[in-house]
């Protein structure tokens, strides 16, 4: 469904949608990016292809209305990590297969976290350039008959939300049939417009085919290491050693969040996940933390290790999409971001409640 609504381009008319709109406030156009990227990854679920797409499209933008390389470089690519918390989510599905949590629930938990990290990176990027000004001048105006045309872009996307969350949400369907619905819908909405190429559809399959591959790969990688842990005792004595610590929940969290941003400056997404969910989890299940939850706060660590050095793989993405702006500059142009990521993990933390309440509504 994600690769589909990228080779079809209704990423572009997605961007064009939200940019009249935004774009005339300071900052506009880095706060368009923002949304945008929200937006897109509430359809591809991956944080990857977020970058690259919407970095393609805004980025001759930016440098268009002057904006600072830093910003608008460290906009786009920490507004990519959104493609990984708001729902579908590929590190939600891989986090619901290897902790046998469901995906539906996970998804729906991601929402009021996803919509509150969006918000706080507009922020940032408003106070920002309202302080320092040549950081991001205002973008071009739009008339009200532009703005209402140009909304239309923005309804298929909508749809797409709808239809595939509202479903799971309402309990219509589950999360497998509604990628069906939902990659049917991108096909109908995509042939409607005359844009269903053969190579649209054939780089859609092979990507999707490649990522597919990817992921199981990955799973199995990660069971059959959970496996050996188990098999050795290692996972028994490390969790009966952190039990023992006697923690409490709020300490053991902390103590996660140093572990998750050492290993995000050293392994993937992928990798975090499977190096450390068969260790932590049981421990989750003594300290009695929900599982879903647990899966929200695991997520938005990971959005933190896509964009801190010296693996980012969003800033190498952005640094394709952009080789003229520095890695360095890049990664100090994410910085406020990174910091404004955990103030949102901190609220989750202290207040379970954003990440859980909508889930509680689903029974």
């Amino acid at each position: 469904m994600g690769q589909l609504v990228f080779r079809t381009g209704l990423a572009s008319d997605l961007y064009d949608g939200v940019r009249t709109w935004i774009s005339k406030v300071p900052g506009g156009m880095a706060i368009t990016s923002v949304v945008a990227c929200g937006a897109f990854g509430a359809v591809t679920g991956s944080s990857i292809a977020t970058v690259a797409t919407m970095g393609a499209i805004v980025m001759p933008e930016m440098r268009r209305y002057n904006y600072h390389p830093r910003l608008a470089t460290g906009a786009l690519a920490a507004s990519g990590t959104l493609g990984i918390l708001i729902p579908p989510s590929l590190i939600f599905i891989f986090y619901g297969v290897m902790t046998e949590t469901s995906i539906g629930a996970l998804f729906i938990a991601g929402i009021v976290p996803g919509i509150l990290t969006a918000a706080m990176f507009s922020a940032i990027i408003l106070v920002r350039c309202l302080v320092t000004p040549s950081l991001g001048p205002p973008g071009p105006g739009a008339t009200w008959r532009e703005r209402w045309t140009s909304t239309v872009g923005l309804l298929p996307i909508l749809a797409l939300f709808v239809l595939v969350i509202g479903g799971i949400y309402g309990g219509i369907f589950t999360p497998t049939e509604a990628a069906g619905v939902g990659c049917a819908g991108v096909l109908v909405m995509a042939a409607l417009r005359r844009r269903l190429t053969t190579r649209a559809m054939s780089m859609a399959l092979e990507e999707t085919a490649l990522i597919t591959a990817m992921i199981f790969a990955i799973i199995i990688g990660g069971y059959l290491v959970a496996r050996f842990l188990a098999v050795t005792g290692i996972t028994e004595n490390m969790v009966a050693a952190l039990v023992a610590m006697d923690l409490g929940r709020i300490p053991f969290l902390i103590l996660l969040v140093l572990l998750y941003l050492v290993l995000g400056a050293m392994v993937d997404v992928f990798g975090m996940l499977v190096l450390t969910i068969p260790f932590v989890m049981p421990v989750v299940g003594e300290l009695g933390i929900d599982p879903v939850w647990f899966g929200v706060f695991a997520v938005m660590m990971a959005e933190l290790a896509l964009v801190t050095p010296p693996i980012g793989a969003n800033v190498f993405v952005m640094r394709r999409t952009a080789p003229e702006v520095p890695m360095s500059d890049i990664f100090m142009g994410v910085l406020p971001f990174v910091l404004g990521e955990l103030v949102i993990i901190g609220l989750v933390i202290a207040f379970p409640q954003i990440a859980l309440w909508l889930p509680a509504q689903m029974n």
